[in-house]
């Protein structure tokens, strides 16, 4: 399953439609004025489906993640790699390692098996990824990773 995660181009908050590969609307996020990001996740009915917050005090960057408003688990940054950056999604057992740049993402499982595919497109006038994803029963939870790893770049300069 592909999505294709575009953020709006005029927005005070953050603000992604989330396409699918027919090109329909099948997500919108919507970000919340508070402390550190907090970022829901909507069908397009407008039925809340999951909630990613960001952590503010903690060792290293972290994002707490809620589906339908019942706490589900967080995503941590791994403290060093030297090449990249790594995430931990506990409660999934995914872990996720990024590129050099920081742009492409493989996600995991505890088994050692594919995921998803993220990447960053380029020479877009917002930011823009592709979530390529091996199970769609997966989508939401690629989804709320790609959400808070784009807050964490926007929270450090990085975008």
């Amino acid at each position: 399953m592909k999505l294709i995660l575009k953020q709006k181009m005029f927005s005070w908050l953050d603000a992604f439609d989330v396409y699918g590969e027919d090109k329909k609307v099948i997500y919108k996020v919507k970000g919340e004025l508070s402390l550190g990001h907090k970022l829901k996740i909507f069908n397009p009915q407008g039925d809340e489906l999951g909630e990613v917050n960001q952590k503010l005090i903690s060792v290293t960057p972290t994002f707490e993640l809620y589906e339908k408003g019942k706490k589900i688990g967080s995503i941590k940054k791994k403290l060093f790699k030297l090449f990249g950056s790594a995430y931990s999604i506990e409660s999934l057992g995914w872990t996720a390692n990024g590129n050099f740049t920081e742009w492409n993402y493989t996600i995991k499982d505890s088994n050692g098996n594919l995921v998803a595919k993220i990447g960053k497109q380029l020479f877009n006038l917002t930011d823009t990824y592709v979530l390529d994803v091996a199970n769609p029963q997966h989508a939401l939870h690629v989804l709320m990773f790609v959400i808070a790893i784009d807050a964490e770049k926007c929270s450090k300069g990085d975008k």
